[in-house]
């Protein structure tokens, strides 16, 4: 959690940053502390532009499907 938010901080208003998540920002603060969570969800909205998709995961279908990754030997 706090590498994410130093990662945020550092390209905050010097780098682009994309991040994609199954989770809304307003439930970031499941992943780490309300503060944390607050300050890098607002770094991350201020100026961004929001992708949002629909519809069934390829990569979850692929997984089920057992199409998924194959493991490194």
């Amino acid at each position: 959690a706090e590498g994410l938010y130093r990662l945020v901080d550092a390209a905050y208003e010097k780098r682009s940053v994309a991040i994609s998540s199954n989770l809304h920002p307003a439930a970031f603060d499941e992943l780490m502390p309300k503060t944390l969570a607050t300050a890098t969800v607002d770094r991350l909205l201020h100026h961004a532009h929001v992708c949002q998709t629909t519809g069934e995961s390829v990569r979850l279908t692929q997984a089920l499907a057992g199409q998924g990754v194959s493991p490194l030997s």
